[in-house]
């Protein structure tokens, strides 16, 4: 017998693979489910599908062991079986009552009425159940119930400040040795997108002529970047710890610490300043978990503040902590700004807090085309933070970016290079993907789809320049076909690479271009154009399903994964269900083929 449960994120290919790999293998061993597989999806929170999975898991081991009993005659019954564990150690219990003493036993997890009772208090005569729920505050039922919070995580990090040091005993270097990280300067930027444009897009070039990088057309590569300086500088004035930025951090296991396998996290290096390590080395944006959340309450005067976190934290608050944080993009700054009288130990954040993630970016040009260059096309993100003070914010990696080339970005795409030019621009840190499977077939008469709306035409440029340099070397080769279906806004707003897609087409390079814009009028007294690429989709579907089953092409797709790759998988199922003449699940078993013979490729983010 077996329980199974998978941890995964539904925006990969191949979402809980490696649970599914080890439930398959041990049901090849003999093994049979006494309860359903569970698969978390980190995409939607994995609270919505572990703590029912947990919950059930009780009464189906309870279920599981009075059947074995049932079996083996076993002469106890369980029901004369006593819990009360003032007379039991619970190890020396039955199996079966000690799940049951797991799950009663909930000293630590409880809230009690009398903490209950302070969100029902009266506030300059309304009742709180008068007020809407938000971040800071909640409603009945919540705000009246009993809670099951999670156990305190141990505390396991001392943190000591020492003295600024010179450069060379701190070292704030970013250039880590052998690992594969290179320095490139930037040496081109141009916006892509006009004015008017809802979106700003930029396009940079890096010169990797003097290294030893390489890639291919449709490969992705990471830049190191840091965290906003304000933001940066805001959590150290909230922390009180400003005159200490720039002493250096010593950290040392506590003693006696009840935390299993205590260690310093791997990405907090040593002797480095606090400025540093919290600009570099930190993800301070990151969506906060329910442990730290825990943690959080230790730290908080205020009663009412203190119940509200307890609540987020609860297995009852589980939507509220999906509403008002994960699906918010609550952070820590966010968090302090909302709970003022919790003040956290900097020991705490280190403990919580994640590292600081490179930001990949796939690449849209080909070596061939331009050597010893690499470009790369983003959107410049800008959002409204969730909680007062209401802030602009920008993407971490792409607001750096962008104030880094505001200076000397070009609108137009004809850069000009005066003497001073490569004083301009900073040098950057990069490295590759460690695997890179979205790429040309190595057969160049092989037919392809490319499918890539937004940005996510971006890989399909280098493509598009590749086999244009490889026709010329080949002027006799036999080449396959090459379809984009891209889309944007506005035609005249944000029509990415206009006059590079016209020269492939006009070139013979490309062999069709279908360009949908969602947000344009149509003409008057005309039919309505289709919007989105996957209604292009449709109407070309004899022509995909030939690429596709009969000329055994590929298709690539690049972009939004929530959205239109999710669209366009569904507009696929439903093109071959057609024109195959077979139901929907077994044209998903055909995409699903297609899939495990590397010919639907996804390039996709969120």
């Amino acid at each position: 017998m077996k329980p199974q449960a998978g941890l995964g994120d539904s925006e990969y290919t191949y979402f809980c693979n490696g649970g599914k790999i080890i439930d398959k293998r041990l049901q090849e061993l003999g093994a049979q489910h006494f309860y359903k597989t569970g698969h978390a999806d980190d995409c939607v929170g994995l609270e919505l599908v572990v703590e029912p999975w947990i919950d059930g898991l009780w009464p189906a081991l309870n279920k599981q062991f009075m059947s074995s009993k049932r079996k083996t005659n076993m002469t106890s019954d369980f029901s004369d079986v006593s819990l009360q564990t003032d007379r039991f150690k619970p190890d020396m219990l039955p199996i079966d009552s000690q799940i049951a003493h797991l799950k009663l036993d909930d000293s630590e997890g409880k809230v009690s009425d009398t903490s209950r009772q302070n969100s029902t208090s009266v506030h300059s005569g309304i009742l709180i159940e008068d007020f809407e729920p938000s971040l800071t505050q909640s409603v009945p039922p919540l705000s009246q119930s009993a809670l099951n919070i999670p156990t305190l995580p141990p505390e396991y990090l001392d943190v000591q400040f020492q003295d600024p040091l010179g450069q060379e005993q701190c070292q704030e270097s970013l250039t880590p040795v052998d690992t594969g990280v290179f320095q490139v300067p930037i040496s081109k930027a141009i916006q892509l997108t006009k004015e008017g444009a809802i979106k700003t897009t930029l396009l940079l070039e890096l010169d990797i002529s003097n290294t030893t990088y390489s890639y291919q057309p449709g490969d992705s590569f990471n830049i190191i970047c840091p965290n906003d300086a304000s933001e940066v500088q805001e959590l150290l004035q909230r922390l009180q710890l400003s005159e200490k930025r720039e002493h250096c951090i010593i950290l040392k296991i506590k003693e006696n610490n009840k935390k299993k396998g205590a260690a310093i996290p791997p990405h907090i290096p040593e002797r480095v300043s606090l400025q540093f390590l919290l600009t570099w080395c930190l993800e301070i944006r990151a969506i906060p978990k329910k442990a730290f959340l825990r943690a959080l309450i230790e730290y908080t005067s205020d009663s009412t503040e203190k119940r509200r976190l307890q609540e987020l934290c609860s297995k009852q608050g589980a939507s509220d902590y999906n509403h008002f944080i994960r699906d918010s993009y609550v952070g820590l700054l966010d968090l302090l700004h909302a709970f003022p009288t919790c003040r956290p130990p900097l020991s705490l954040l280190l403990e919580h807090l994640p590292k600081l993630r490179a930001r990949p970016y796939s690449c849209a040009s080909s070596c061939l085309f331009h050597p010893g260059k690499l470009h790369f096309a983003f959107n410049i993100v800008e959002f409204l933070s969730s909680v007062e003070p209401v802030t602009l914010r920008k993407g971490i990696c792409t607001g750096w970016l962008a104030v880094m080339v505001d200076s000397v970005l070009q609108g137009k795409g004809n850069m000009s290079q005066g003497n001073d030019f490569e004083a301009k621009f900073p040098k950057i840190s990069i490295f590759p993907h460690t695997i890179n499977s979205f790429r040309l077939p190595n057969d160049p008469s092989v037919p392809i789809i490319m499918i890539g709306p937004g940005t996510g035409i971006a890989p399909f440029i280098g493509f598009l320049q590749h086999r244009e340099k490889i026709q010329e070397q080949h002027p006799d080769g036999n080449f396959g076909a090459m379809w984009l279906f891209f889309g944007c806004r506005h035609k005249d707003r944000d029509y990415l690479f206009r006059e590079d897609l016209n020269h492939f087409l006009k070139n013979g390079i490309l062999t069709q271009l279908t360009v949908s814009f969602s947000r344009d009028l149509p003409a008057h007294g005309g039919d309505t154009p289709p919007k989105y690429v996957q209604d292009n989709i449709r109407l070309y579907s004899q022509q995909v399903t030939k690429i596709l089953l009969q000329e055994k092409g590929f298709i690539y797709v690049c972009g939004d994964a929530k959205g239109m790759a999710k669209d366009v998988n569904d507009a696929l199922v439903e093109i071959l269900s057609k024109e195959v003449g077979v139901e929907k699940l077994e044209s998903m078993k055909m995409l699903a083929t297609l899939r495990e013979e590397k010919r639907y490729l996804q390039d996709i983010w969120s």
